[in-house]
């Protein structure tokens, strides 16, 4: 029976789903860099400003009443967290059982993997032993890249917080205010910078040669690119004292 080649030579489906949604991130980031609807006075601009703004770079803009129908609080967001809580705990339990007890992968699991690396070469296999000892490193040197730019953003968030709180956490306004201190200096967003940071130190980690990671870090850099340069357009519309010298999301660069 012959194989029909669903994907370019090399090219996965998971790969290809990932390089769309970095090519749709990069032209959306471009547009809004060359002044492409700006102003929102068409239809077409109200919906694509609707659609890359979300919070406070939303305010005053002009959107028609039926797009309103289409927000959704941030406090419904919890179902991201919940629902990558159990699967990721899911994969974690079952790679433990693999590499501690030798328990095959599911054969499900195996499906789906293999549909999704469909084109790939063929990967060299290493012993138990030997993944056993790779993982323990990348987990200990993970975890550190993790609680110490997590530990970043909950400063960042903190520094937000405290601005809008008064000493007993008692909640003052919910007025925006310019944040200021560490890396506040540099860039409107470092929360963002930080998430980055996250997702580079993972690449290194993987050894910098696994592509659809690179993949990923470049869909965080455009995606988060293109929130703090909104974020960074709204404090600039907003406080006329705002400092100039602030990059939005990259120190010295962007």
């Amino acid at each position: 029976m012959q194989h029909v080649q669903l994907f370019p030579p090399g090219m996965t489906l998971l790969a290809l789903v990932w390089l769309l949604l970095d090519a749709t991130f990069l032209i959306t980031l471009l547009w809004h860099l060359l002044q492409g609807c700006k102003s929102g006075h068409s239809l077409l601009c109200s919906v694509f400003q609707d659609l890359i703004r979300y919070g406070k770079t939303k305010t005053g803009l002009q959107r028609p009443a039926w797009l309103q129908w289409f927000d959704i609080p941030k406090r419904c967001f919890w179902h991201f967290y919940c629902v990558s809580l159990i699967w990721n705990g899911c994969l974690l339990w079952i790679l433990l059982r693999l590499l501690l007890q030798s328990v095959p992968v599911p054969e499900w699991l195996q499906l789906v993997l293999h549909f999704l690396h469909a084109g790939s070469e063929p990967q060299i296999l290493v012993s138990t032993d030997n993944l056993l000892t790779q993982c323990h490193w990348y987990h200990i040197l993970g975890l550190a890249l993790y609680i110490w730019a997590s530990l970043h953003q909950y400063r960042c968030h903190c520094i937000l917080a405290g601005l809008r709180k008064s000493a007993s956490g008692n909640v003052i306004n919910l007025n925006h205010s310019v944040p200021c201190g560490d890396w506040f200096e540099r860039v409107s967003c470092p929360h963002y910078f930080a998430e980055l940071l996250i997702y580079v130190s993972i690449a290194v980690v993987f050894g910098l040669l696994n592509t659809i990671w690179w993949l990923v870090v470049l869909f965080v850099l455009l995606n988060q690119a293109l929130a703090a340069l909104l974020c960074h357009e709204f404090y600039h519309e907003k406080f006329d004292t705002y400092p100039i010298h602030r990059k939005a999301f990259i120190p010295f660069i962007f």
